[in-house]
């Protein structure tokens, strides 16, 4: 594409008019890459290296182009990053002008309606009226919900992010945004100054719209009811941290119920009915759905959280979940009879009748299809129907675009192997490209496969992992992430360390939000943080304070999960190797995430310390070694120790023990110059 190389040259634009720019080769081919995909049309996954650049890559071509083009993320930061700095930046050293639009989840958007429902119901609560009614009992609500009145008269984007002191868990919040089932669409009679129809009008007339996962599945499946497509217009969709899409499509193909939407329901059924002078025509049912929900919690009360296979349900909580038919029956027919009284009413009885639909379609459900499961935790219980393959009918409404997509991520392939990945996408034939990362890891890290440990499930393994983590990350002087596979371990390495000395502040996920908790590990420095689950990965921390990086083992999905069960099952069912096909890239695809979180800057320098023994008593531990960067592996404890006594000071880490060559899928150039 022309225009490209003298961009992403050495003394190109970028060079030029951003100060500290540093020239990448692989950010340069990926944009060759992004660029002739978008010409010839065709499909194409790209394992883009942390530190390549990649949002440069892919942005450069869409605006040199005038193409239109639809950029999916994996979460609303990095949506926030691309629209108000990268898609700025970029187009200002392209010295051409761009319509880009961003458009979030409903969930990020003032709506009026429930914002005049909320306000309406607030002022006419008393003690004993609110009393378990939700927000209606918190300090200053209705004062909040005026000020947001205020606020949503001036804003021209509706959008909530942009309040400091109305973060995301904010009770108020949910009462103030719409869903998918709750919005009245044209009914509403705010649709003409509907925050979230006037962004998706924003986005169908820009030439770059940023959206997310959820918001691109949505569009795909055409649950975003009401307002129209975006992708039959594009000309290009780029999906940045494309490892989580087909998981995403799950949920979207997928059928699901749960507690907190039938009490939602029957709460948002309440206000319509008492906006509407109907309160007591429909109190009755609501009031016994909100017994049969509650009978369902009940039944799973004393189960520990976690996900249940549908034939492992037991014949308490069967029976529960048949019963809540009987009340959705019931309030579907009361809401029949009252529907014509107000657009929310109407709009409850279609949600009525949804949730008894989906409610039928998950006990019905073709197991050889898919996966019929419960999931609870503390606060949530859910049923769910999960199609065991998304490929084919994402693959269907990919192809039905006219445009190319573009898949990147740093973690997509195993070695040099895209086969995982395309299948779960139905894409098995398109394009792929390997592009290591910039960053020298040969020189900035080292790998340290400690010795003698027991094996991972024997229960002295966190002790003994601990035991051999310890001394390097005192030597380093704390700024270490624990990362481990199950909460179990989390606890017990929490355990292990309150009877010792740590060298700086100790955090666990769970005792904090997870935003607050990496505020706090950047700014202590020499902190540990012990976490699983949603720290493997996303989460970006530069520069000294994280130094050490432990891995308890090697993440392979647990084998009692019901969803890796019914895959497996189905992989054998179809003749194939489940271990091979699933179970094992899926491993090494999130491993690659857990060591991607330590090197995230050219100067940045560390240790990474993965403590299964089976990497090196296992065949398989040569295809997660292979995968991982290149760079030099330590086998010997006191190798170990003294190169993390080099990270507790600032200074070089030439001439840092290495009992051997580096291992990893390929050689990494060095670092280049700005």
């Amino acid at each position: 594409m022309q225009g490209l190389a003298e961009l992403f040259s050495r003394d190109g634009a970028l060079a030029r008019r951003l100060p500290g720019y540093t020239y990448r080769d692989a950010q340069r081919q990926m944009a060759e890459i992004v660029g002739a995909a978008m010409e010839s049309g065709r499909h194409v996954a790209i394992e883009a290296g942390t530190g390549i650049g990649k949002t440069f890559a892919y942005l450069a071509p869409a605006l040199l182009s005038g193409r239109r083009a639809i950029i999916s993320t994996g979460t609303r930061t990095l949506q926030d990053q691309l629209f108000t700095k990268d898609l700025p930046l970029l187009g200002g050293v392209i010295g051409r002008p761009v319509d880009v639009a961003l458009l979030k989840g409903r969930n990020n958007y003032l709506c009026r309606h429930r914002l005049e429902a909320a306000l309406a119901e607030a002022a006419a609560a008393d003690g004993a009226r609110s009393a378990g009614r939700g927000f209606w009992d918190l300090p200053g609500a209705f004062e909040t919900l005026a000020e947001l009145k205020e606020w949503g008269r001036t804003s021209r984007s509706g959008d909530l992010t942009e309040l400091e002191d109305l973060p995301d868990d904010h009770a108020l919040r949910g009462a103030v945004t719409s869903t998918v089932d709750n919005c009245l669409g044209s009914r509403c009679d705010f649709y003409d100054r509907c925050f979230v129809l006037e962004a998706r009008r924003r986005a169908q007339a820009a030439q770059v719209v940023v959206v997310n996962h959820h918001l691109l599945l949505a569009d795909l499946a055409l649950k975003e009811g009401g307002f129209g497509e975006l992708l039959p217009g594009a000309d290009v969709v780029v999906v940045d941290e494309a490892h989580q899409l087909p998981d995403v499509a799950q949920q979207f193909f997928g059928v699901s119920l749960s507690a907190r939407e039938l009490e939602q329901l029957g709460r948002d059924v309440g206000v319509e009915a008492r906006l509407a002078g109907l309160a007591a025509q429909l109190d009755a049912e609501t009031a016994a759905l909100g017994r049969r929900v509650a009978d369902v919690r009940i039944a799973v009360a004393q189960r520990p959280a976690g996900r249940l296979a549908w034939p492992a349900v037991p014949p308490t909580l069967g029976a529960a979940l048949a019963a809540l038919r009987e009340p959705l029956e019931d309030l579907d027919a009361a809401l029949a009879e009252a529907e014509d009284a107000s657009a929310g009413l109407a709009r409850c009885r279609e949600r009525c009748r949804a949730a008894r639909a989906r409610l039928d379609a998950i006990v019905a459900a073709d197991a050889e299809e898919g996966l019929r499961w419960l999931e609870h935790t503390p606060r949530a219980v859910s049923a769910h129907w999960t199609p065991l393959d998304v490929g084919g009918p994402l693959a269907e409404r990919i192809d039905a675009q006219a445009g190319a997509w573009v898949f990147a991520s740093a973690t997509l392939a195993v070695g040099q192997d895209f086969s995982h990945f395309l299948r779960r996408v139905g894409l098995p034939g398109a394009e792929s490209h390997v592009l290591p990362s910039p960053f020298d890891y040969g020189r900035n890290a080292r790998l340290y496969l400690p010795q003698g440990l027991p094996e991972p499930a024997r229960e002295d393994y966190v002790d003994a992992l601990m035991s051999a983590a310890w001394p390097l990350i005192a030597a380093a002087g704390g700024g270490a992430f624990l990362l481990f596979t199950s909460y179990r371990a989390l606890h017990a390495a929490a355990a292990w360390i309150e009877l010792r000395s740590p060298p700086g502040p100790v955090f666990v996920q769970g005792s904090a939000p997870r935003s607050l908790l990496l505020e706090r590990f950047r700014a202590a420095g020499d902190a540990i943080l012990l976490g699983t689950g949603s720290f493997w990965q996303g989460v970006d921390v530069r520069g000294r304070a994280l130094r050490v990086v432990v891995i308890d083992k090697l993440p392979f999905a647990s084998p009692g999960d019901p969803l890796v069960q019914a895959r497996v099952a189905a992989i054998r069912r179809d003749g194939g190797d489940a271990f091979t096909q699933s179970q094992l890239p899926e491993a090494v695809l999130t491993l690659k995430q857990g060591v991607g979180r330590l090197i995230r800057d050219f100067d940045d320098r560390g240790l990474i310390v993965l403590g299964d023994p089976r990497l090196r008593t296992r065949p398989y531990g040569r295809v997660f070694l292979a995968s991982l960067p290149a760079m030099p592996v330590l086998d010997e404890a006191a190798d170990a120790l003294a190169f993390a006594a080099t990270l507790a000071a600032a200074g070089p880490l030439d001439g840092a023990p290495a009992s051997e060559a580096p291992v990893g899928g390929g050689s990494v150039p060095a670092a280049a110059g700005t």
